[in-house]
């Protein structure tokens, strides 16, 4: 019996995406207009949403009352 090699198969490439075009004016003068006041904008750097969407940290700040609780625990 003769044995046979067996390459793999390989996938072709996948298309390249399509060169991206430039925002137009009008875009890129709201972008302008939003940054001169601060806003946030779209695909650029927000320190503000960074800080609120970062994992909470708990209750580390604070320490537990050495107090026992007022109702006995109950």
């Amino acid at each position: 019996m003769a044995r046979t090699a067996v390459a793999p198969l390989t996938a072709p490439a996948a298309p390249l995406p399509p060169p991206r075009l430039p925002d137009p004016p009008i875009y890129r003068e709201l972008m302008r207009a939003w940054a001169d006041d601060g806003r946030s904008l779209p695909g650029r750097h927000d320190p503000e949403w960074t800080r609120l969407a970062a994992p909470w940290r708990g209750l580390g700040l604070f320490s537990p009352s050495a107090a026992a609780p007022r109702d006995g625990g109950r």
